[in-house]
């Protein structure tokens, strides 16, 4: 028996009248109520097999019998006075017209209590932008404050040096080294930290981009390390893509940068980008022949802040695969690293098809 009572409750008790291959289950969902919390999710309630006897009064499917006799065919009526008994399997208990109307009732419950979720992650999603929206005036504000003492000191120190250069011996000289190369490091750091808090979730406008002209940028801002170190670059044919041409400058920028710095001393560094369209998403990698990683540091590189090698070795912040990371979840996608120590390094990262949100705002680095 099938009963539609409303559209947003469907209900049955014999399931695999609807599909057979249902059967198999009957012992635990020959009977169902579909609840439609929304046009893609239902609530699902299953009733199992009831084996039941019905008896009739002769064989309700023979209503009749042709009977031969002497070469002439008589119609006979069932037997109407001979007892006939019917199994009924694959079928629940009906549902009562008190349960159906419970299973009303829960709907709407849940859809009150969703629609209170609704309006309390609308008011937290408000107050989340307003933060961000703080945050990054803080930030901004904070860098340009810091920035200006910063080079105060930096242009007194060397101003010292200029003046009585003559005066100072080597240990003075080397600590004015110093005292420059920290304030320099402090100028980078404030520069990574706010481009870092400008990678933000809500305001993004998606666009289609061609990622050969995002790539083709990054590499022209890394024309000197590259002219430097020699490196060979290749790529696949790029896709064109929904997200922010911007962040995705910055992201090819960072890892073939890294690329490029981390290289095996005394070998020309190459580098190749690809890119995999998949069902829902391209795949794209930044291969290179550098030093590698240990596994175990998979985790921690994209951590903020850390390093895995001294400033002496390899000059940096700690924060581009960090930003990597953030830009990379900004559009919904996924990095990794797969490595090892003297192997390179492949980092992957995944960006949807359609964007993150096509047509709607989400994130983007504000300049």
């Amino acid at each position: 028996m099938v009963k539609n009572v409303k559209d947003e409750v469907f209900s049955t008790n014999s399931l695999s009248l609807l599909d057979p291959d249902t059967e198999t289950f009957k012992d635990i969902a020959s009977g169902l109520i579909a609840i439609s919390l929304s046009p893609h999710s239902y609530l699902l309630c299953f009733r199992p097999e009831v084996i039941q006897s019905m008896n009739w009064s002769g064989d309700p499917d023979r209503a009749f019998q042709l009977v031969e006799n002497d070469g002439d065919v008589q119609l006979h009526p069932r037997k109407s006075f001979e007892l006939w008994r019917q199994t009924i399997t694959a079928h629940a208990l009906p549902w009562k017209l008190i349960e159906i109307e419970a299973a009303i009732e829960l709907r709407k419950a849940i859809a009150n209590i969703v629609l209170d979720q609704a309006e309390a992650l609308a008011l937290l999603a408000t107050d989340l932008r307003r933060s961000n929206t703080e945050l990054r005036q803080f930030a901004h504000i904070a860098s340009h404050d810091l920035q200006e003492p910063l080079n105060q000191v930096a242009s007194y120190v060397q101003l010292l040096e200029t003046r009585y250069g003559k005066e100072l011996d080597q240990d003075a000289k080397e600590f004015i080294g110093f005292a420059v190369e920290g304030v320099n490091l402090m100028q980078t750091l404030i520069d990574d930290v706010l481009l870092y808090s400008q990678v933000d979730f809500f305001v993004i406008e998606w666009e289609p981009i061609d990622i050969e002209i995002a790539l083709e940028r990054a590499l022209s801002h890394l024309r000197r390390q590259i002219t430097e170190t020699g490196a060979i670059i290749t790529s696949d044919p790029m896709p064109t893509i929904v997200a922010d041409s911007t962040q995705l400058t910055q992201l090819f920028q960072n890892l073939i940068g890294n690329a490029i710095k981390f290289r095996t001393p005394e070998t020309i560094p190459q580098i190749q980008i690809s890119a995999t369209r998949q069902p829902d998403d391209w795949l794209f990698a930044v291969s290179g022949n550098g030093i590698g990683i240990d596994p175990q540091f998979f985790d921690r590189i994209f951590t903020i802040f850390q390093r895995l090698h001294t400033r002496d070795e390899y000059p940096g912040t700690g924060m581009g695969l960090t930003i990597c990371k953030k830009i990379v979840e900004c559009h919904h996608g996924k990095i990794w690293v797969n490595s090892a120590l003297g192997q390179g390094a492949t980092f992957s990262f995944t960006i949807p098809v359609r964007g993150a949100g096509w047509g709607e705002n989400r994130c983007k680095l504000i300049c």
